[in-house]
């Protein structure tokens, strides 16, 4: 192997690993988000695409802000749990199916000080593919009933 072919082949394997490492931190700590529909409000919703993402979803935030919410899109539909894990503060809960809500959990509220295997797991009555976080009291404010439609504008 010449001298020539033997440091292309270093470059290669450095510019690879780079880009792998940045790759994987830039899912960590970039939170792509799009804009929602709900009730005639429109709402700049963070997105939390991927496991991580959906896994840490609002946990460790002292607010929503500057956001309205987080939409949790699911690639398959089922009765998909959540918990406030590391969570700051109270929320509502929605769960839709094809942009229609089929149930919501108002006002849940912080479990500071449980462990993994504690947490209240929050479920809907119906199978969904979204979950919508939004602030504890916006349901009640902007009277969420079943029904209710949900558009992503972007």
């Amino acid at each position: 192997m010449t001298e020539q072919s033997s440091r292309f082949k270093f470059i290669f394997i450095i510019i690879f690993l780079g880009t792998a490492i940045f790759l994987f931190f830039f899912q960590r700590f970039y939170w792509p988000h799009a804009t929602v529909e709900l009730k005639g409000q429109t709402l700049n919703v963070l997105l939390a695409e991927n496991i991580y993402q959906q896994q840490k979803g609002l946990g460790g935030r002292n607010s929503i802000a500057p956001y309205d919410g987080m939409l949790f899109p699911f690639f398959l539909v089922g009765k998909h749990a959540i918990v406030m894990r590391d969570m700051e503060f109270p929320i509502d809960i929605v769960w839709l199916l094809d942009g229609e809500v089929v149930d919501f959990a108002p006002y849940v509220q912080i479990e500071p000080d449980k462990t993994e295997f504690e947490y209240t797991k929050y479920y809907p009555r119906t199978e969904a593919n979204f979950v919508l976080e939004l602030p504890a009291g916006w349901a009640d404010e902007h009277e969420l009933k079943i029904g209710d439609r949900m558009s992503v504008i972007r």
